[in-house]
Parts: structure tokens; C-alpha cells; sequence
């Protein structure tokens, strides 16, 4: 299944159906008076966040959702069939934008939320309301309201635990790997991974996700590789983990990219805690490790050592995150728990 994580969509509600202008007609009823029935309303576009999504690719084939218009007003005071509703399903972590692809419509985080992005018109009013003392034989009915028409964007975040950061060929993908039954594609040249891969971890009887994204680069801000487009994944994680390629020249120099990075796309993903730790200790010798290790701490503060490969340091890694996640969950429940102000 390929992954889409921004598309465009095409919405439109239903029209109202027309009331009907009628009077009734039977036999001996000399002055039947109206009858005409009123329109029935409009179908309404709603989104829901579903269970079993984690990608937008559905709507890559369908773009246009319209909902049906309601049916007109009969005789007999019948009034018209309302249209059925249309509901695009979305997956958990999706967030509705405007046409301008910055306004922000709904976010919808959590499986059955949903949001009404179109109400449909009302049905017409028939004759029969127009009916009073003074108009006894009114002929006059009301049109139907029309329905809303507008384009909104669907960008999917996904929704993880742990965020993995760093640059191509860092070993976010072999980590991923090594510690979850996640099989992201690994080899050995730069922008392996193209698209952001999920997986669930467990250490000490406890699980949370972990999301990979593409490396980044030094301008990636600007556009260059693949840019900060997959940056938004990792916005709602309750911790990064920054890998950092202990093979590489300059490791420092690698992490303060990253880290530019991460300010230039703004928000709070440079305010969100992180766990930096220098891969691939075991291509080092010691010596080289040491000076590395030092020179990184020295602006990184402290750090943590592991081997994805070998499995080295890995579950002190898990547990680290595990406690800054536990952390984080603790966090937000006492802001739910906390009081607001009384109120009358």
C-alpha cells in the first residue's frame, strides 16, 4: 500500500428540495384548501477519524465527494426525502485544512471524532405553511436552500510515542528495525527511506510507537532533498530520538545541522524533549569513540552510546524513552485533571 499524507478534496452538500404549491382535490370537497408538502433537506459532508487508516491513499482516486440534495415537496402534505449524509473517512491524526492549506478546519486525533464540513440546505417551506386566516389559498411556495460548496486539504501527522531524527544513513531504519517487528527498507546509500514507517516497541512489559522519518539534510528547510515535508509526523511525538552516525567526519557538525533544522521548521518541535545518542559504536575503536563521545557531549550535553547492529545499548535507549514518555502522559493528564476557574 503506497502512503499519501497531504491531498486535496473537493466537497459539496446537498441542496434543499423545493416546497410544492398543491391544494386538495377530492370529491365532494368544494374548498379543499393546500396541501403541498415541504422540501426535504440537503445531505451533509461530515469527516471521522476510523480505526485500520494510516494513510491518505484512498482519496488519491476520489477527490470529489458530493452529498445528495433533498426531494421536493408532494400533494397529500408529503414532504420530500431528505439526502443521505456523506462521511470521509480519515485516519486518526488527520488535520482538515482551508484551500489556503494553512487555516485550520479540525483536527482529528482521536478514533470517532468527527467533524461537519458542509451542512446541506434546508428543504422549501410548501403552501400548506403559508396557509392563515386572511390567505386561505396561498400559492406560493419557498425554493430550496442550495448546498455549500468549498475545497479543503487533508494532511495526515501521525500519531507516535518517539520520533526518530537524523541524517540519512544515521541508522533510524535499522533501529526501527532491530527493536520492533517493523521491516523498513535498509541499505547502504542515503535517503533509503522515502516514506515514514511505524513500529510498535516493547520493553519492560510496556509498549509505545516509534515513527521513522526520512534524513534530513542541511537546508532541508529550503527544500533541499526531501525537504521538511515529513517533519510534521514527528510534531506530535512525546520525545525524539537523535540519531547520530558515529562513522561520520564530523559528528558535531551532524548534530548541529539537525538541530538548525528543527528551529527553521518552528513550532515546538525544538522544545520538545530528545534523547541523543551516537550510533554505531561498534565500527569505532575506542580511542576514536572516546574523542567523538566527548566532542558531542560538549555541545549536546549528555549522551548515550549504541550499536542498532550489534543490539549494544539498545534496551537503555528503550527504557530512557520510556520514562520521558511516561513523563510527558503524566504531564497532559494533570492539565486535564487541573481546575479551571469557577464559574457561575
Amino acid at each position: 500500500m503506497k502512503f499519501l499524507d497531504l491531498t486535496k478534496v473537493y466537497i459539496r452538500s446537498g441542496g434543499g428540495g423545493g416546497g410544492a404549491v398543491s391544494f386538495r382535490r377530492e370529491k365532494f370537497m368544494e374548498y379543499g384548501g393546500p396541501d403541498g408538502g415541504d422540501g426535504g433537506n440537503g445531505g451533509d459532508v461530515w469527516a471521522e477519524a476510523v480505526d485500520g487508516l494510516n494513510t491518505l491513499i484512498d482519496f488519491r482516486y476520489q477527490q470529489h465527494f458530493f452529498a445528495k440534495s433533498g426531494q421536493p415537496g408532494m400533494g397529500k402534505q408529503r414532504t420530500g426525502k431528505s439526502g443521505d449524509d456523506i462521511i470521509l473517512r480519515v485516519p486518526a491524526g488527520t488535520e482538515i485544512l482551508e484551500e489556503d492549506q494553512e487555516t485550520v478546519i479540525a483536527d482529528l486525533t482521536k478514533v470517532g471524532e468527527r467533524v461537519l464540513l458542509a451542512r446541506g440546505g434546508n428543504g422549501g417551506f410548501g403552501n400548506l405553511h403559508f396557509k392563515s386566516a386572511t390567505n386561505q389559498a396561498p400559492r406560493r411556495a419557498n425554493p430550496g436552500q442550495e448546498g455549500v460548496e468549498r475545497t479543503i486539504w487533508l494532511r495526515l501527522k501521525l500519531i507516535a510515542d518517539v520520533g526518530l531524527l537524523g541524517m540519512p544513513n544515521a541508522g533510524k531504519s535499522t533501529f526501527l528495525a532491530a527493536t520492533s517487528n517493523a521491516r523498513p527498507k535498509i541499505a547502504d546509500y542515503p535517503f533509503t527511506t522515502l516514506v515514514p514507517n511505524l513500529g510498535v516497541v516493547g520493553v519492560d512489559n510496556t509498549e509505545f510507537v516509534v515513527a521513522d522519518i526520512p534524513g534530513l539534510i542541511e537546508g532541508a528547510s529550503e527544500g533541499r532533498g526531501l525537504g521538511d515535508l515529513f517533519l510534521g509526523h514527528v510534531e506530535r511525538c512525546a520525545v525524539l530520538l537523535h540519531l547520530i552516525d558515529g562513522t561520520s567526519e564530523d559528528v558535531v557538525a551532524d548534530y548541529n545541522t539537525i538541530i538548525g533544522e528543527l528551529e527553521a521548521y518552528g513550532g515546538e518541535l525544538a522544545d520538545k524533549p530528545r534523547v541523543t545518542v551516537l550510533n554505531k559504536i561498534d565500527a569505532l575503536e575506542p580511542e576514536e569513540l572516546a574523542e567523538k563521545a566527548a566532542a558531542l557531549e560538549d555541545v549536546a550535553g549528555p549522551i548515550m552510546l549504541m550499536s542498532g547492529v550489534a543490539r549494544t545499548g539498545v534496551v537503555e535507549v528503550l527504557r530512557i524513552l520510556r520514562s520521558k514518555i511516561d513523563a510527558d502522559r503524566l504531564r497532559m493528564r494533570q492539565d486535564l485533571e487541573e481546575p479551571g476557574p469557577w464559574r457561575p
